[in-house]
């Protein structure tokens, strides 16, 4: 049987959540209103387990405000006392770990044939956890012709990562990425790339960028970021359009919610992604999209290769071709 002196208890404090912290005041009220409507209405009465009642939480604030980025989950475990999780040690700790035995999220770099860079990226962890995964990725690709990245399982970061490895595409000249308003501390802060990064920039290197329906909130940016620049080709399915960054905070000993609480400004578009996504700019399906962008990074690389005198960019060159023809067989 459902509790629902809990669930009063639950909404009223995820309310509290939406009013002090949800990036758009006035659509915050629009969600609290409705939920205050769902649970008048009895809407939650015949749902005993927790779980679900979490499920129905996030399908009825995401009905008003369309923004993915905004849900409610619920822990078996005890959270940590802190509100604002990410302030706790002990939830900083675990989050970290499943990092750490994850690489970071940096799952393949390697060289196709034809010299090739691929790399897949699922999440842009913050540079003082994966930094030196993301400069020793990026250094693996110096010296390929064209790189690939596969960001079609990317579900989010943070922008200071994406200011990283941004740098290493963009050259050693300031560029102004993203400006980001946090309501929570009423400020906005600048995104730009580095002045220096370990290693060599590739900057003049063909860049592709593969995504899909999965490609989401850090990971639409920085493909966002890229067309907008004309610096890569973008090949894949057209992105949901998540582009609110936000804070998990804590209703009780277990429930959580993820709050939107910053809006992106793109200094070139002066807008962003959220509702509209990403548009590629070679639209495939999700899982041809890799073979597409490889045959797209060969063509790119054949003409300059293709005037080669020396022994070793003949060879190349020939490697080159036959990837291609090995490509068109398929």
């Amino acid at each position: 049987m459902a509790d629902t002196d809990h669930h009063i208890k639950v909404i009223r404090l995820l309310s509290e959540k939406l009013r002090a912290y949800y990036i758009f005041p006035d659509v915050a009220e629009k969600i609290c209103a409705s939920l205050q409507k769902h649970l008048d209405n009895g809407d939650y009465d015949d749902i005993a387990e927790d779980e679900f009642f979490a499920y129905a939480l996030t399908a009825h604030v995401q009905e008003v405000c369309h923004d993915e980025h905004l849900w409610v989950k619920w822990h078996s475990e005890s959270l940590p006392e802190e509100e604002t999780l990410r302030l706790s040690e002990k939830w900083r700790e675990a989050q970290q770990l499943q990092a750490k035995v994850h690489n970071f999220v940096f799952y393949r770099v390697e060289r196709l044939a034809g010299n090739v860079g691929y790399v897949d990226i699922r999440y842009f962890h913050r540079p003082s956890w994966g930094g030196e995964t993301a400069v020793a990725a990026m250094n693996f690709l110096a010296h390929m012709c064209a790189i690939i990245v596969d960001l079609r399982k990317c579900s989010g970061g943070y922008p200071e990562m994406i200011s990283l490895i941004s740098s290493y595409f963009l050259g050693t000249q300031p560029v102004h990425l993203n400006d980001i308003y946090w309501r929570d501390e009423d400020t906005t802060n600048q995104y730009w790339t580095l002045p220096h990064v370990p290693g060599r920039t590739l900057e003049h290197t063909p860049l592709f960028l593969i995504i899909s329906k999965e490609t989401f909130s850090a990971g639409e940016g920085f493909a966002y970021d890229m067309q907008a620049r004309k610096r890569a080709i973008i090949i894949g399915e057209q992105t949901d359009g998540g582009a609110h960054p936000g804070a998990s905070y804590r209703l009780d000993q277990h429930f959580e919610v993820f709050v939107p609480i910053g809006c992106p400004t793109h200094p070139i578009t002066k807008r962003n992604w959220e509702g509209t996504g990403v548009t590629p700019d070679v639209q495939t399906a999700p899982e041809k999209a890799l073979m597409v962008a490889y045959k797209m990074a060969l063509a790119s690389i054949i003409e300059p290769l293709s005037h080669s005198t020396s022994e070793p960019l003949k060879a190349l060159f020939a490697e080159v071709q036959e990837a291609y023809k090995e490509l068109e067989r398929q």
